[in-house]
């Protein structure tokens, strides 16, 4: 997800950090550090390590980030899940050997939610204003007639191609930034750089000796946080239901069953070992029992709509409750 609702930062008592300004991602690196800025899929991303990375590594990131949008961008007219979802009788779809990681993630994740996180929610965001020309108008009789496409049930997924028989629009957003993230960061280990912050619009992962203090942003309260958490060798991601809103109702998290917004979660936090399963269960836990979740390794805080505030008994943070 890209919904800014962690800071990192090194230093600050609870009492400041619940009173950062910023209502942004905000690194602050260290005397000496460099950071790497640019923009890619839609969203604003930094890289903080020690030292500037190299002119071929900075060029290889942006060329990954400009292939990954033209493989899973639905808001591009030659992408890959452009061409799914203009395929008038289906076929067969092959996707890059680095995303077998995503796809699976997805089985998961399908499985795991019994269907209420699918990538084929795509459909219903354009329906719902949420489309290519970002009309941000609902087509309520579209709606009406919606029957969601199902990932289990309408896609045969078989290694790095999918099938189809009808076209299809797939939406990657609930995992598909934690897992460019992800490859991100393959591409500094494989450099032999092995401390760095990857900040991917308020996606995290760190890796280095020391932990970096997150803190977490309230999703109705600009400039405060709820809590904070030590990232260390691990990544953060968090979703709101008040970012992305176009309407009374109208918001970006769904309902793979249903295909309607969902209403009783408003933010969550997940923390997992890779950004790409945070990103998902960031996604779940809005619309999951956490408890159908055992199968994922991860800690998670969530609050609901009425201001309450759940965590795992694992959460290894502070709330300002």
């Amino acid at each position: 997800m890209d919904d800014d609702l962690t800071w990192s930062t090194g230093v600050g008592s609870a009492d400041e950090l619940a009173r950062i300004d910023d209502p942004g991602t905000s690194v602050r690196s260290d005397p000496g550090g460099a950071v790497l800025r640019f923009t890619a899929i839609g969203t604003g991303w930094k890289i903080d390590t020690a030292r500037p990375l190299p002119d071929g590594l900075r060029t290889r990131i942006v060329a990954l980030c400009e292939d990954f949008d033209r493989v899973w961008s639905r808001f591009r007219t030659d992408s890959l899940v452009a061409a799914i979802a203009h395929a008038p009788g289906g076929g067969r779809f092959s996707f890059p050997a680095r995303d077998t990681a995503l796809l699976d993630l997805y089985d998961r994740l399908v499985a795991a939610t019994a269907g209420a996180v699918d990538p084929l929610v795509g459909r219903a965001l354009e329906l719902l204003g949420y489309d290519a020309d970002y009309t941000l108008i609902p087509d309520r009789a579209g709606l009406a007639d919606l029957a969601p496409a199902s990932w289990s049930r309408d896609v045969r997924h078989e290694q790095t191609t999918i099938v189809t028989d009808r076209p299809l629009v797939i939406d990657v957003g609930a995992a598909g930034k934690g897992h460019l993230v992800d490859l991100i960061a393959q591409h500094l280990f494989d450099e032999g750089i092995d401390e760095f912050l990857i900040d991917g619009g308020g996606d995290l992962r760190q890796s280095g000796p020391e932990p970096v203090v997150v803190a977490l942003q309230h999703p109705t309260r600009p400039g405060r946080a709820i809590g904070t958490v030590p990232l260390h060798n691990a990544a953060l991601c968090a979703s709101a239901t008040t970012r992305r809103t176009w309407g009374e109702g109208l918001q970006h998290v769904l309902d793979g069953r249903t295909g309607q917004p969902v209403s009783d979660v408003v933010a969550t936090w997940a923390l997992a070992s890779d950004a790409a399963t945070a990103d998902g269960l960031a996604t779940a836990l809005f619309v999951s029992d956490p408890a159908s979740l055992v199968a994922f390794e991860f800690s998670w805080v969530r609050m609901l709509v009425d201001g309450r505030v759940q965590w795992s008994n694992d959460f290894d943070g502070e709330l300002f409750l």
